[in-house]
């Protein structure tokens, strides 16, 4: 039978609404309804980005932050949907090439869904590790490509222009061209628009701007009278609840592999966003997430914003940041935004009928300048590590010739072509003794140290596994054939904390080597899993217990007894080898 714990580690909101502190409540509230301010126009916004109709953006901002509060650990994180998840929406179904309103409503739905299955099946597979597998460097890039396609896909908006293109760089080429035929109220709104948004974040950044110009863009286009001039505006947003509409199947059948590729994309992004945030709001309030429950949240936010007609939801850091700052203290607050949400769809989404197209153009852009275009970071990507600038440069131009979606697979290629080189290329240190002491030190680092005649000290860090095991054996046989010097190797196995067989296989492959070279092997400092192994593999016995030593310096003294009583080697009988010849392993 479940118990209690059980279920209320499953539906967390069992658990805090049990303990729930009155205290809290006025900040929860307060919190809830401020966020509304900020998420009801952005979330119109991002509806624009991803194709589908303005209300189904409120629906799925209703949807994520009400599942979110029954699921989720975090206290101050607020779901809904991204200016990057929206960008994926849309790359995806102009890759599937759907242009009807409704099939694109339905298609944007069934990717939706579909990341909410695969986020639940992260959980149930506990495969939470899924969060870092996107490196920092790559998701700037992409993001930035993103914002960059969408600013251009925005364009037309504040001009009045219609364009054509295959890619961002197209379109944009193609909007140059159509600039004599401008309708010149439509860029007059847009002009203004943009000077309000960006204008109001530089002089008064804790005035929601997307608010401000909704309002005004509404006020404006009632008392200016802005259709009959000619500027174009966002049409008939109904009234009402959103009800339970599965995606249109034979649509999804049809395009399977993109929609696959891009629910596969929205779960990268957004449990990367995800995970981050909610660890971060966690340390500051000194409390508990759980990242396998925070997989199982977002797959039932997604899976409810998909079944209700909505987008991709994930974590939003500029609402969760107001949610914070608001005075939230639990899932409470996400829920009043939620259930706010739903009551201006009851009595107030009409009034957005009358939204002039470039008012939304300019949310849009500034939500995807401010958002997704992160300089600070790639100027700290350049200053610090120029390789990793290389990568979030190689995502950035991905996703702005090829698309997002393809972005997104150029991001994943250069996360696992980074893995895969990291991994294969553990650091091998020559080690070298610190004058006067017995401690042994990386060559690179400490110059003076002094080299032992003939015994070559070597420290391999990470791992010895099936992706490593042939980098120690080239650096072996560098040792050993670089240097006819050398008649003994001494490995300090102090950083190696995992082995798996073919690393074992791999430690019983150099005995063979030095043996038959007629060298010695020892290995100093070796942890006890590590040695488990090579004993179940019967490498120790091989090699032999007295050539196992607790450190380095323990085992450079036992070679050096050793070689003084066995007889001379054919390598200790070269010239090269006499004492004093030995020189830094190249």
């Amino acid at each position: 039978m479940t118990g209690p714990t059980t279920r209320t580690s499953r539906i967390p909101i069992l658990g805090w609404l049990r303990t729930y502190d009155r205290s809290w409540l006025r900040g929860d509230l307060i919190a809830g309804v401020t966020v509304l301010a900020l998420v009801v126009p952005k979330n119109l916004g991002y509806a624009g980005i991803a194709g589908i109709p303005l209300q189904n953006g409120l629906y799925a901002a209703a949807a994520g932050a009400i599942l979110y509060a029954i699921f989720g650990t975090s206290r101050q994180i607020s779901v809904g949907p991204s200016s990057g998840l929206a960008a994926v929406a849309a790359s995806a179904v102009l890759a599937a090439g759907i242009v009807d309103e409704k099939a694109v409503a339905s298609f944007v739905a069934g990717i939706t869904l579909a990341s909410g299955v695969l986020y639940l099946l992260v959980a149930v597979l506990r495969m939470g590790w899924i969060a870092q597998f996107l490196s920092r460097a790559v998701v700037t890039g992409f993001l930035f490509g993103a914002a960059i396609d969408v600013v251009i896909g925005e364009l037309p908006k504040l001009t009045g222009t219609k364009v054509s293109g295959n890619n961002p760089l197209q379109e944009l080429r193609s909007w140059v061209t159509t600039l004599g035929d401008v309708q010149v109220a439509t860029v007059v709104v847009g002009v203004v628009s943009l000077a309000v948004v960006f204008g109001l974040r530089l002089v008064a950044p804790k005035v929601p701007g997307a608010l401000v110009l909704v309002v005004g863009g509404l006020l404006a286009s009632r008392l200016l009278d802005l259709g009959e001039r000619g500027v174009a505006l966002v049409g008939d947003v109904p009234r009402g609840l959103p009800a339970v509409v599965l995606p249109d199947l034979a649509l999804m059948w049809d395009h399977v592999a993109v929609g696959a590729v891009a629910a596969f994309a929205l779960v990268l992004i957004g449990f990367s966003q995800t995970a981050g945030d909610a660890r971060a709001f966690a340390a500051k309030h000194r409390y508990q997430i759980d990242i396998d429950q925070e997989s199982v949240a977002q797959g039932f936010a997604n899976a409810g914003s998909g079944v209700l007609q909505g987008m991709p939801v994930s974590t939003s850091l500029s609402a969760s940041s107001l949610n914070d700052h608001s005075g939230a203290r639990s899932g409470l607050a996400s829920l009043t935004t939620g259930f706010t949400v739903l009551l201006t769809l009851l009595f107030l989404a009409p009034l957005f009928s009358d939204l002039p197209k470039p008012v939304l153009a300019a949310i849009i852009i500034e939500a995807v300048v401010m958002g997704m275009m992160d300089l600070a970071e790639m100027r700290r990507l350049f200053r610090v590590k120029r390789f990793d600038f290389g990568v979030a440069v190689a995502a950035l131009l991905g996703a702005l010739v090829f698309g997002v979606l393809v972005g997104v697979l150029i991001g994943v290629a250069l996360s696992i072509f980074w893995l895969v080189k990291v991994s294969t290329r553990p650091y091998i240190a020559t080690l070298a003794r610190e004058p006067g002491t017995d401690v042994y030190r990386d060559l690179s680092d400490h110059p003076d140290g002094e080299l032992v005649p003939g015994i070559a000290v070597i420290r391999m860090d990470g791992g010895l596994f099936f992706a490593t095991s042939d980098a120690l054996e080239d650096r072996i046989r560098e040792v050993i054939h670089g240097d006819r010097a050398v008649t003994a190797i001494v490995l300090d196995c102090g950083g190696i904390d995992f082995i798996d067989s073919q690393g074992s296989a791999k430690m019983a492959d150099l005995l063979d080597l030095v043996d038959d070279s007629d060298a010695v092997l020892r290995l100093a400092r070796l942890k006890a899993a590590v040695r488990a192994t090579l004993e179940l593999d019967g490498v120790l016995q091989r090699l032999g217990t007295d050539h196992v030593h607790g450190n380095v310096a323990r085992a450079v003294e036992a070679e050096r007894r050793e070689r003084a009583l066995r007889p001379s080697s054919p390598r200790d009988a070269r010239p090269e080898a006499a004492e004093g010849s030995s020189r830094p392993d190249e």
